[in-house]
């Protein structure tokens, strides 16, 4: 089967169907904002709004995501505008998110230039000539109680605010997004007072946290791939090194099919509304995996690459490896 002749079909754009997931999706946004700030004081109407709009921003950062590979609309300049646009919402400044991401693809199951991931993964062989400071601070990163409240407070609330390579891609552009972000919460805060910004925020955050543990799953699990050149396969990188989370249809259309990661990595010219109907429509054994959500919570004790045993593994045991030392 070629692979490449096989996506290229569901390759193209539609404006009509974009416009409807775009906006659509700001309606969902707004809508759901305006119920939570309106009822904050009635919690079984607050709750369900807000999550509601936790995952219409993790849609909203999709799409942007979306404009950054030119996916979502038909042409450069409407998948550019579109991805400005949605930057004040998403808190992502557009072109800088765009050319780092675009590393992040370049870079993908290269254990050479694992800077350009987004969370990052010690080898066995590397913790293990790691001093104690060392292991401490990468068992603390890799906690997920730390790592994706911390995570999604640190990404989307600060370090977006000035990313790596700015300076590289666009300060002018990082500045201008910021400023528009700053336009749209005080504009927040004059309709809605602090009540309203605090409900905003609570979610947003919320909306943060769903990001992280999508972009946590989508490439750590148990037999993910690493290697380094020049053995490294981009293919497999892409098939096997990327995941299809398996959380129900729905799921998938709240964050805009971005479940079906491998495929996309594949292939990032498929848009996000094309993407599970080609990945499922994929044969079992060109690409077998899909994690369930059982399978997904259980990879968050995954924290080490095996270059022997290429695959992702806990930490290893250390009292237990004292003792057979000692037996020995």
């Amino acid at each position: 089967m070629n692979l490449r002749d096989f996506t290229r079909k569901y390759c193209e754009k539609d404006n009509r169907i974009a416009a409807a997931s775009y906006f659509g999706t700001f309606a969902v946004y707004f809508g759901s904002l305006w119920l939570a700030i309106a009822f904050r004081d009635a919690w079984a109407m607050m709750i369900p709004a807000g999550i509601v709009h936790a995952f219409a921003s993790v849609r909203l950062y999709v799409l942007q995501h979306d404009t950054g590979h030119l996916s979502l609309f038909e042409t450069r300049t409407q998948n550019t505008w579109a991805g400005i646009a949605l930057s004040p919402f998403t808190f992502a400044p557009y072109e800088v998110m765009k050319q780092n991401h675009n590393l992040h693809h370049a870079g993908a199951g290269n254990l050479d230039h694992r800077e350009t991931g987004e969370i990052h993964t010690m080898t066995l062989r590397e913790w293990e000539a790691a001093d104690f400071a060392t292991r401490l601070r990468y068992r603390l990163y890799r906690n997920p109680f730390i790592l994706i409240p911390l995570g999604a407070l640190f990404t989307y609330f600060i370090r977006y605010r000035w990313p790596k390579n700015t300076t590289r891609f666009g300060v002018a552009a990082v500045l201008a997004h910021n400023a528009m972000v700053i336009a749209w919460v005080g504009m927040l805060w004059l309709i809605a007072g602090w009540p309203g910004l605090a409900v905003y925020v609570s979610f947003a955050f919320l909306g943060g946290m769903i990001g992280v543990f999508l972009v946590y799953l989508q490439h750590n699990f148990e037999d993910t791939y690493w290697d380094r050149r020049p053995h490294l396969d981009p293919q497999l990188a892409a098939l096997q090194g990327a995941s299809t989370l398996d959380f129900g249809h729905w799921f998938d259309i709240a964050v805009a099919n971005i479940t079906c990661h491998d495929l996309h990595h594949f292939n990032a010219n498929i848009p996000s509304y094309r993407l599970r109907q080609a990945r499922y429509a994929l044969p079992e054994e060109v690409a077998p995996r899909r994690i369930g959500f059982i399978e997904a919570v259980r990879s968050l004790n995954l924290k080490l690459w095996d270059e022997d045993a290429q695959r992702l593994v806990p930490f290893p045991k250390e009292p237990a490896r004292r003792m057979e030392g000692a037996k020995a």
